[in-house]
C-alpha cells in the first residue's frame, strides 16, 4: 500500500472523496473515489466521456441502481477545459465548472457556483457535498454540510499548488456508524509522489481497501492529470 495514503487506511467508510494538488513534475491533479455500502450504491462505474471532456457515474445495472436515489447517484464527477478543472460528490460539479473564470480565484469560483447548493437530502446521513476546482492561478476545495438546526454550513480552502502535495476531502470521517458522521475540520495533507493518472488512480483504489473483518465498499476511482495536456484514468471495481 502506497505510504502517500496511509491516512485512508485508518477509515473504514469514507464515502467520497477529493485529492488536489500537483505532481512531482508540475501537472495539476484531481483525484476522485467513490464508495458505497448500499447495492445501489455499489451498482456504480466512472466513465470516461472523451468528447464532453469529465468523467461520469454510470449505473452498472439500473434496476439495482433504483433502489437508491438516481439523483444523487449519478452525476459528473470531474469536467476539465481550457478554464481549469471542476470536480464534486453531485451534480454540482457542472455549476462549478460553469464558473470557472479567468478573473476568479478558485475560492471565488466555489463560493458563487455553491451559493444555491446545500447538503444532501439522504436523512438521516444528510451527506455533505463537497467539491473543488483547479485554474491557472491555483486550486481549493469546499464542503457544505448540515448544521445541528437544519440550515447548511460551509467552507472553502485554499489548496497551496506544491509539487508533490496536496489536500484531501472526504463526505465522512471514516467510521462506519450509523448515521454516518460528516467529515470535519480542515482537508488533510496529502503526498502526491505519481507522474501518471494510471499509478495515482491504482494506489488510490488499493489504499481504500478493506481492514480486516470489514467489508469492500470500494466503486471506483478517477485521476486527472493536466498541463499543456490533459491525461485521464478510471479504476472500476465492477466492468
Amino acid at each position: 500500500m502506497d505510504p502517500a495514503l496511509a491516512c485512508i487506511r485508518t477509515m473504514s467508510y469514507p464515502g467520497r472523496l477529493i485529492i488536489i494538488g500537483l505532481s512531482p513534475s508540475g501537472q495539476q491533479v484531481a483525484l476522485y473515489a467513490v464508495t458505497g455500502r448500499s447495492p445501489s450504491s455499489q451498482a456504480r462505474r466512472l466513465k470516461i466521456d472523451s468528447a464532453r471532456q469529465c468523467i461520469v457515474i454510470r449505473p452498472t445495472d439500473e434496476t439495482i441502481l433504483r433502489t437508491g436515489n438516481p439523483t444523487l447517484l449519478v452525476y459528473p464527477a470531474i469536467m476539465w477545459g481550457t478554464r481549469g478543472v471542476a470536480i464534486s460528490n453531485g451534480t454540482q460539479t457542472e455549476a462549478v465548472f460553469e464558473h470557472l473564470a479567468p478573473d476568479r480565484t478558485p475560492v471565488e469560483v466555489l463560493v458563487r457556483s455553491l451559493r444555491d447548493w446545500h447538503y444532501e437530502p439522504d436523512e438521516p446521513n444528510f451527506t455533505p457535498r463537497i467539491s473543488g476546482c483547479i485554474t491557472k492561478d491555483g486550486a481549493a476545495l469546499s464542503i457544505i454540510k448540515r448544521a445541528p438546526d437544519g440550515s447548511s454550513m460551509r467552507a472553502f480552502f485554499e489548496v497551496p499548488m506544491i509539487r508533490g502535495s496536496g489536500k484531501m476531502i472526504a463526505t465522512y470521517t471514516g467510521m462506519h456508524r450509523d448515521p454516518l458522521p460528516s467529515f470535519i475540520g480542515e482537508p488533510y495533507d496529502i503526498a502526491i509522489p505519481w507522474d501518471s493518472p494510471q499509478a495515482a488512480a491504482q494506489a488510490f483504489y488499493d489504499a481504500l481497501g478493506p481492514q480486516a473483518g470489514n467489508p469492500d465498499v470500494r466503486v471506483a476511482t478517477a485521476a486527472v492529470f493536466s498541463r499543456e495536456t490533459v491525461a485521464v484514468h478510471v479504476h472500476n471495481r465492477y466492468a
